[in-house]
This record gives C-alpha cells, structure tokens and sequence, in this order.
C-alpha cells in the first residue's frame, strides 16, 4: 500500500483522507519524524509502499517491533535507532500493530 508524509512547519504528518481524528494525531514523533527527514534528504515529502510480509520484498527495509507501550503504540527498531508509532499505524494496518513493517520509497 502507498501512503505519503508531508513536513508543514517543521512537522511531519501522514496524509490518511478517511481519518476522523484530528491532525495532530496525524503528527509524526518519537523517532518517526527523523526517520522521515532521513528518507526525504530533509525534505518534505515522502511517498512510501508498504508491506506487512513475513518476508521483506526486495528493495525494501524494515522496522520490526521490539516492544509494545500501551496503550498508545509500539516501539520499533530499524537498527539505528528506535521508532515509536502511535495507534494511527493501528488505522493504517486495519487494527494492528505488524510485527514487522516493510517499506521502501517510491
């Protein structure tokens, strides 16, 4: 699935059109936000597929979750430095936390 991040006013949110919520739950933190600035050559805008596949595609990297921080998200590793996402990656993953999360710039 593709899914693109936008950096307004120094601040990264996923663009998710069916959210109900506010936009500031939308706002990316804890790591996810300089994981962005990493993938965008600090940019501001990233476009992302992504896989929940036992198996990493080719081309792709992955966060594997490391621990759960209830009842608000999950830490997860990529091998630099952990990424905590928030229960909009439950919206994203139609209700779960993936024990891995594959991705790769498009």
């Amino acid at each position: 699935m593709k899914h693109t991040f936008n950096k307004e006013q120094g601040n990264w949110y996923i663009d998710l059109p069916n959210w109900t919520g506010t936009k500031a739950e939308l706002q990316m933190v804890g790591g996810a936000d300089t994981l962005l600035d990493r993938l965008s050559n600090n940019g501001t805008t990233v476009d992302v597929m992504l896989s929940t596949d036992k198996n990493c595609p080719e081309g792709f990297e992955t966060l594997k979750r490391i621990i759960k921080t209830p009842p608000n998200g999950c830490i997860y590793h990529l091998g630099f430095a952990p990424v905590w996402l928030c229960n909009v990656t439950k919206f994203v993953f139609e209700g779960i936390f993936p024990k891995q999360i594959n991705f790769k710039l498009i």
